[in-house]
């Protein structure tokens, strides 16, 4: 099969397109022949070897972390999907490799995807949409009233963000430029700060949440506006402690993260408010709820622009050059 593959870590590292063997399959899993994957920045994060210190893969290493195809094959010990099936998930982080013709995944890891996107679209979901909906709902329990400040939010992670902050019955403000401006207030933002121009620390008091899409300095400075006992879930942050326990990874990388993270720790006892580093896990279950609010109309994909899969390092270096409004997608089928 095509592939699109890393040879080693690194910013400059080319991407090239290989020919691979199609992945073996265990008893679990579902072979799917994909036609449309997303790129998200974990990938150009993995690419430069910026995960490794969480994850570690083995070379050549098939980039890509969600998708949507149609299941060709199903294991022997698989019920809920059969060939034709139309599908769409995010492969268990041992497994990633979505930018390829074919990717076999374990049944748990996929839904039937929303009947109301086509492939593209749907390809746009499953990663953004599991970080998000771990973030509020697992994480954050964000209640109907809330106030929650998005950053970014018209990014990948963002567009989706708003929606789902919206459907819950959030009070959403968001940060945007003025490229981003009337794409944040179509999806539902309640109050936009135009991060070229205004401090949204200093505009900004008395929340309950910040989902952080940014990490450093913008991170450091949503404390200031939480209430006490708010919440600061990131996904671009530094891990801290209570991570690496929930993860299990060991006594010695807890430490470290707790070193790293001293800072962040300062800052949550200051405020008087709880900060969680996000690692989003795959869920077919959670892809399936997500599937019944697009199916219902109240969350759509936003995609800025899609690539044939032989053009995946122009959609990374675009990607990286952080202008993106939406997602940007990989068209392989």
């Amino acid at each position: 099969m095509k592939a699109m593959i890393i040879e080693k870590y690194g910013k400059n590292t080319p991407l090239i397109m290989s020919e691979q063997p199609t992945p073996d399959m265990g008893e679990h899993d579902v072979l799917v022949e994909i036609h449309a994957a997303s790129l998200n920045p974990i990938d150009f994060k993995i690419k430069e070897g910026k995960i490794k210190f969480l994850l570690k893969y083995e070379f050549p290493l098939i980039l890509g972390n969600d998708f949507s195809g149609i299941v060709v094959k199903v294991g022997d010990r698989v019920s809920a999907f059969k060939p034709g099936d139309e599908v769409y998930g995010r492969p268990r982080k041992s497994r990633i490799g979505t930018l390829a013709e074919y990717i076999a995944v374990h049944e748990e890891d996929i839904s039937l995807k929303p009947r109301n996107l086509n492939f593209e679209e749907a390809a746009s979901i499953p990663l953004v949409g599991l970080t998000t909906y771990q973030a509020f709902t697992d994480i954050m329990h964000l209640q109907k009233g809330q106030k929650i400040l998005i950053h970014a939010g018209s990014g990948g992670v963002g567009t989706f963000a708003i929606q789902l902050a919206k459907m819950m019955g959030a009070s959403v403000t968001t940060t945007a430029s003025d490229k981003g401006y009337d794409l944040v207030k179509s999806l539902g933002a309640d109050l936009i700060i135009n991060y070229k121009q205004e401090n949204f620390e200093e505009m900004l008091t008395g929340y309950d949440a910040v989902f952080d899409t940014l990490g450093g300095a913008a991170l450091e400075k949503s404390f200031r506006i939480l209430k006490p006992s708010g919440q600061i879930v990131s996904i671009s942050g530094v891990p801290n402690a209570r991570f690496g326990k929930e993860a299990k990874l060991g006594w010695m990388k807890t430490a470290i993260l707790s070193i790293v993270s001293r800072k962040i720790k300062a800052l949550e006892k200051k405020n008087q408010t709880r900060y969680h580093f996000l690692f989003m896990k795959s869920s077919g279950a959670q892809l399936k709820v997500l599937k019944e609010f697009i199916e219902g109309g109240h969350i759509k994909p936003v995609i800025d622009k899609v690539y044939h899969l032989k053009d995946a390092g122009q959609a990374f270096q675009y990607l990286e050059g952080g202008s993106a409004k939406g997602k940007v997608v990989i068209r392989i089928k």
